[in-house]
């Protein structure tokens, strides 16, 4: 089932949000661009999750970080911080991406679980290195057409903007911001980013979800191998204690997931309000699509709401006749 509630915004966005409403995913880029991309190139045998990142970013250097491998940058156990304002300070791509292969590190790799934007931006250039093609570019042909999710993309064109609900006013960019990413330094990234960037709709993700409860098909096709998707959606134990699959979170009944999806249950959350949660063993999926940081953000109730709508979803589930 799917189902749409409120308006879109206020002033000029109070129109009754649509079904196929297209919204900033945030974070949720991280797993349905750049670990569905990691998870393909693994296949083909172009990623080694057990390499060093030095060994396709040579210029990733600095104390300790010959030790940081792919599945440091997976689990966000690289050592790398979480976040730095780089679109205060850099003005191209370029410089900021070097900046950030410059970093030191925190903390020594697979010490700690710190959740890194750092990672996931140098994860995309890896994929852009081995794939010859730009994030976007790559994950449009190789992710999204074949699961016909049409809707799905980075800097969406200005058709689709009167379905784009707004986000947040942005006092660096002077402007209320819509249909563009919210995130700041991926919009001073081009707008396309391993961490953020991706604006889709629930039907589309909700093709992507059906992919992975299949195992890797759909419709005929099929994108991963069963084994590829259990790898990545299961605990990898690099930090003890730690719910963190391979670019994928895994329900630990502390955090988003809730308290009543399986043990198997993975997924993943953004920061405007979006999250998708799978559970293999129920053979279901919840998608919650919402711009809570408009006007601003700091409306925080979504965070403790995420867990109860799972909650109550499970619930309505394990009733059925």
């Amino acid at each position: 089932m799917d189902e749409a509630f409120g308006k879109m915004g206020y002033k000029q966005f109070n129109r009754t949000m649509p079904l196929d409403a297209i919204f900033d995913l945030a974070s949720v880029t991280k797993c349905v661009a750049t670990t569905t991309a990691c998870m393909l190139l693994y296949e083909r045998g172009l990623l080694d999750l057990n390499a060093p990142v030095q060994s396709y970013l040579p210029e990733f250097v600095g104390a300790g970080k010959e030790k940081v491998t792919i599945r440091h940058l997976l689990t966000h156990s690289s050592g790398l911080m979480a976040y730095r304002r780089y679109f205060l300070d850099y003005h191209t791509p370029g410089e900021m991406i070097k900046t950030i292969l410059n970093e030191p590190l925190e903390n020594p790799p697979g010490a700690k679980t710190v959740y890194s934007d750092l990672g996931i931006i140098l994860l995309g250039k890896i994929i852009e290195k081995l794939s010859g093609q730009p994030l976007d570019v790559f994950c449009r042909e190789q992710i999204f057409k074949p699961l016909k999710m049409n809707e799905t993309g980075y800097n969406p064109p200005q058709q689709f903007f009167s379905r784009i609900p707004p986000t947040e006013f942005d006092s660096w960019r002077g402007r209320m911001v819509h249909g563009e990413v919210h995130d700041e330094n991926a919009f001073a990234l081009g707008g396309v980013s391993s961490h953020a960037g991706l604006f889709s709709t629930a039907r589309d993700l909700a093709k992507f979800l059906q992919m992975l409860l299949n195992g890797g098909a759909y419709e005929g096709g099929r994108l991963l191998k069963p084994e590829t998707i259990a790898l990545f959606t299961s605990p990898q134990n690099v930090v003890s204690g730690s719910s963190r699959g391979l670019g994928w979170d895994t329900a630990d009944g502390k955090n988003s997931a809730g308290h009543l999806m399986s043990g198997r249950a993975f997924g993943h959350t953004g920061f405007t309000g979006t999250s998708v949660w799978t559970d293999p063993e129920k053979n279901m999926f919840v998608i919650l699509l919402s711009n809570r940081v408009h006007p601003t953000r700091n409306n925080q109730k979504l965070l403790s709401f995420r867990a109860k709508l799972h909650d109550a979803v499970m619930k309505a589930v394990d009733t059925r006749p």
